[in-house]
């Protein structure tokens, strides 16, 4: 069986968007100070990750104000929930089809 490259989401093929995805596939929501610490990324480059992904409208962004600071809380939305699990079913399917 042959895997087709269109199987995979070219929202996931960088690193951080992959690892965006895991963490709020994974929890309810995330806030962005926890995402930036987590995943160790500067506030640039994370905001330009998160920007594509709501871009692609995989994940859901609420700004909210904590007292007088802002919060942004992110997650992932239907949409995104899916296809991410559809690029990891297609990871998988490649990996299963590797002779050793």
């Amino acid at each position: 069986m042959k895997i087709s490259l269109e199987q995979f989401d070219k929202a996931f093929e960088n690193r951080i968007r992959l690892q965006i995805m895991s963490v709020l596939v994974a929890n309810e929501r995330y806030d962005f100070n926890s995402l930036k610490e987590l995943l160790n990324a500067t506030d640039g480059n994370l905001a330009s990750h998160l920007k594509a992904l709501e871009k692609e409208e995989y994940i859901v962004v609420n700004k909210s104000f904590i007292g007088r600071k802002p919060n942004t809380q992110y997650s992932a939305s239907d949409k995104g929930r899916t296809a991410f699990l559809n690029h990891l079913q297609a990871l998988e399917n490649l990996i299963k089809q590797q002779k050793y």
